[in-house]
């Protein structure tokens, strides 16, 4: 790295600080060993801004983003941290989006990881400490470097490591509003050759939600029936998860490293659900409660391995790893109907839901210096998947007598085998910087619904080429332009053909003919800076084809299945602009903002006309140093309103702020409130020919937390035995 660039991160206090990262086309970098670019490499140079720290990083295919100085990322989660991240978008049950696009591929440490598929996702990026998270690195147009999973791009979260020379600590403990709780303890340990992190967290949180759900469905025999349903549900959780790592330098070579987390969440739901069904004429034909509690206890483990070996002084290398991750995911789903109108028995119904994944992964990444400035990079990946979900369901007329029941009973067996490998080669012509790959990747899906005696397999083979171009107008303006041609995979259970109850009036169902979504992306961007302050632009398109979509369809008798589909054809368009600086001395500032253009094709269970909408979105942070030992922050987000299959998702936003009171050099005091004026709420209008809907959801968001925070360690940087450009595990 350039001694200027060293120099103006050392002149100033951060906002949203952003801690170093590696070279673009290059993995990112333990925070413990300060990165040093390889010989030659020109493409991947970083842009550093700010004051006190790198404010924002940007370079040819990401940008890098720091969470560990946003005073909400010490109490919240990284679903909470990622809100106030520029391109990247957080609905109310936690799913997050990159520029609209929910198909996104979330990494940690540049690893896929299982807790981020599925219907788990939202809850796992809700249960992540974001305390844990050093920065985030959001990569809307992937080179082939990086797996083509996720059409909407890649958040890579990097996580954080010891700092110090010799032992490295902290400990935090927060107690928040409706018996919220976070605490954590982490540990480190840096000499010449041995690096140790670890660290422990334990989050509780009490949430309580309401929601309204009004169905107008086309009655045969003329005019639209109105389904009603009222909710009432409380949500307690409980999450603790732990950490370690190891880096062994053998020789100024060789590193070994060895790291392992754990995951354990407790999630309970319940509460009424009130039923109700008018015909056209006003009448009421059904009225009747439904109590649902729900128990769901996950665990997560992951255990991996890497080498690393320099081959010479010039910065060829070899890096091999093997990793292998399990989950469990266990559910009960109980239910009580009490019907009003008409008048009937009471009735009971209980599943045991028992989820289990296995995912396993072994990499190979070799880089090597061709001449000066040019660099090739190539790699082989092998992935598998092994996964099985069953169900196993029962009824009867008490709870104290339930028998099993086949129609609530199944067994659906899922297995993946991804065979992947990739080619980038960089070169710079003078001010322009090209970074060119092709990645291809063979899909080998087997499907068994066992309960149905259905089974079926899904294989192909596609390639995915990717461009990147950087010019270098003067020392303050440059220009860049990306392409890349990506994919979606379908969830695992999206393939799942069996009937799911999710009340007397809601199924779900999978589709075994989901297509993959792929989707091209093209960007144009231009950026200008005048330390300490950078402004960034950004032109996008992205032209998706077979996109996913949850399309909802009347089955009569008020009842109504939902399934996922292949949305023929859509496009978005946009313009995002980001500023990062200082106001003045001691209050810094970050703003971003979306605007936006979506169009969706006719569908068979949407409307019959092609549908497009404007929407923006934005966000800013304004990071005040009020004396030396006091620090204020505020934090605003807003959503835009989306565009879905069936109709619209309006807009919400939130209002977040912070303080933090360094009492000594190792006590600090630490106040947040997250959404403080509640105003994260889900609001959904589905509008069709045979179906309309008014949905909302409130949930108790408003989050308080105050506590302490002690840390150990000096904070010496420890010697870095060598560097690879590198971080703790190779982009995949």
């Amino acid at each position: 790295m350039r001694k200027s660039l060293i120099l103006t991160a050392l002149a100033a206090v951060p906002t949203v600080a952003l801690a170093q990262a590696a070279p673009a086309s290059a993995p990112a970098k333990p925070a413990a060993k300060p990165p040093t670019a390889p010989a030659g490499h020109t493409v991947g140079e970083v842009v550093v801004t700010g004051q006190g720290g790198a404010q924002m990083q940007t370079s040819i295919d990401r940008r890098s983003y720091s969470v560990s100085a946003d005073l909400q990322a010490q109490t919240g989660s990284i679903g909470d941290a990622l809100r106030n991240v520029p391109s990247v978008e957080v609905d109310v049950q936690g799913n997050v989006s990159l520029r609209g696009d929910p198909n996104v591929t979330i990494l940690i440490d540049g690893k896929p990881s299982g807790q981020f598929q599925g219907d788990n996702r939202g809850q796992a990026l809700q249960s992540l400490p974001a305390s844990q998270i050093e920065r985030v690195e959001v990569i809307t147009n992937p080179s082939a470097e990086f797996r083509s999973e996720g059409t909407g791009g890649i958040i890579n979260l990097i996580s954080k490591k010891a700092k110090g020379a010799g032992p490295t600590g902290s400990v935090k403990a927060t107690i928040g509003n409706r018996g919220r709780a976070v605490a954590s303890v982490t540990g480190g340990y840096n000499s010449g050759k041995l690096s140790l992190s670890g660290d422990v967290s334990f989050r509780h949180d009490e949430q309580h939600q309401v929601g309204v759900d009004d169905r107008f469905r086309a009655d045969p025999g003329g005019g639209f029936d109105e389904i009603r349903q009222t909710q009432d549900l409380q949500l307690p959780i409980y999450i603790t998860q732990a950490r370690g790592s190891l880096d062994y330098d053998v020789d100024d070579r060789t590193r070994l490293s060895l790291e392992s987390h754990g995951a354990y969440v407790d999630f309970h739901l319940s509460g009424p659900n009130r039923f109700g069904l008018d015909t056209p004429s006003g009448v009421l034909a059904s009225d009747f409660n439904r109590d649902l509690d729900i128990r769901q206890w996950r665990g997560a483990g992951e255990v991996s391995g890497s080498v690393r070996r320099k081959l010479d002084g010039k910065g060829q290398e070899l890096t091999t790893s093997l990793s292998y991750e399990g989950i469990n995911d266990d559910r009960i789903r109980s239910g009580h109907d009490e019907s009003f109108t008409p008048v009937l028995p009471d009735s009971f119904d209980r599943q045991r839901l028992n989820y289990d994944q296995r995912h396993t992964e072994l990499k190979a990444d070799y880089v090597k210096p061709v001449s000066e400035g040019s660099t090739l990079k190539a790699g082989l990946d092998l992935e598998g998947y092994d996964n099985s979900y069953g169900n196993q369901g029962f009824v009867g007329a008490s709870a104290n007598a339930l028998v099993p029941d086949a129609t609530l009973s199944n067994v659906f067996l899922f297995k993946e085998r991804l065979n992947q490998g990739y080619v980038t080669f960089e070169q710079p012509f003078g001010d322009l910087s090209v970074l060119a790959g092709l990645r291809v990747e063979d899909t080998r899906i087997d499907l068994n619904q066992r309960t149905q005696a259905r089974t079926a397999q899904n294989n192909y083979t596609k390639l995915f080429p990717s461009l990147h171009l950087a010019w270098k107008l003067d020392d303050s303006r440059k220009l860049t332009a990306s392409y890349s041609h990506r994919i979606q995979r379908p969830d695992p259970l999206q393939f799942n053909t069996f009937l799911f109850p999710l009340d007397p009036l809601n199924f779900r169902t999978g589709n075994a003919a989901l297509k993959p979504s792929e989707t091209r992306s093209y960007e144009l961007g231009y950026e200008y800076r005048a330390s300490p302050a950078i402004y960034l632009a950004t032109l996008y398109y992205r032209d998706n084809f077979n996109g996913f979509s949850d399309a909802v369809q009347p089955l009569g008798n008020g009842q109504f299945l939902t399934t996922v589909t292949n949305i023929s054809k859509s496009r978005f368009a946009g313009l995002e602009l980001v500023a990062s600086g200082r106001l003045a001395t001691g209050v810094n500032y970050n703003l971003s903002s979306n605007l936006y253009w979506t169009q969706i094709d006719p569908q068979p269970l949407g409307s019959p006309e092609t549908r497009s909408a404007y929407g923006i979105s934005g966000r800013g942070n304004v990071t005040w140093q009020v004396t030396p030992k006091d620090l204020v922050q505020v934090n605003v987000f807003v959503n835009g309103k989306r565009l879905i299959a069936q109709g619209v998702s309006e807009p919400f936003g939130a209002l977040n702020i912070g303080y933090r009171r360094k009492i000594t050099d190792q006590w600090s005091f630490l106040a947040t409130a997250n959404d403080l004026l509640h105003t994260i709420r889900f609001r959904q209008t589905l509008d069709t020919p045979t179906l309309r809907a008014r949905q909302s959801s409130d949930v108790d968001s408003r989050q308080i937390y105050v506590g302490f925070v002690w840390t150990l360690g000096a904070g010496r940087p420890r010697d870095p035995g060598f560097d690879f450009g590198g971080g703790a595990a190779p982009p995949s």
